[in-house]
């Protein structure tokens, strides 16, 4: 059990922290330098949203995830432990910000929305796997 919830929160991790470096490289890129680090940030939240979803759905089939809320909340919070650490150590590394610079720095609008993405982002695999017991229930 335990080495499912690991083998599953390292995968789901690093599905979304890929996607999310890359999507992350665009919008500084091409997004910001046009409309600002705020629209820039909103903007790519519906991108992130459907990359945890849809990473949520294939790791926990893909591993076959049993639906037990132990089992998947923490798949989901290892998960967002190395995110959290990494995006840390990158931003810290990256833009030479000292960890309390950086979470000063936060847009409190897109800050605000990233905090609600990152509760998402850890109970996602749950939601997933409630929604696809209650589509069997029904047929």
């Amino acid at each position: 059990m335990k080495k499912l919830i690991i083998t599953g929160g390292i995968a789901y991790f690093a599905f979304v922290f890929g996607a999310g470096f890359l999507l992350g490289a665009l919008r500084v890129s091409f997004l910001v330098p046009g409309i600002g680090v705020r629209y820039a940030e909103l903007a790519e939240m519906p991108f992130m949203f459907s990359v945890i979803v849809c990473s949520a759905i294939y790791i926990t089939r893909r591993l076959a995830i049993s639906r037990s809320l132990s089992v998947r909340l923490g798949m989901g919070l290892l998960a967002l432990g190395l995110l959290l650490v990494s995006e840390l150590l990158l931003a810290v590394a990256l833009q030479d910000l000292s960890l309390a610079n950086y979470i000063a720095s936060r847009d409190p609008v897109s800050g605000s929305v990233y905090l609600v993405m990152l509760a998402l982002f850890a109970v996602m695999p749950v939601l997933v796997g409630r929604s696809a017991v209650r589509r069997y229930r029904n047929l």
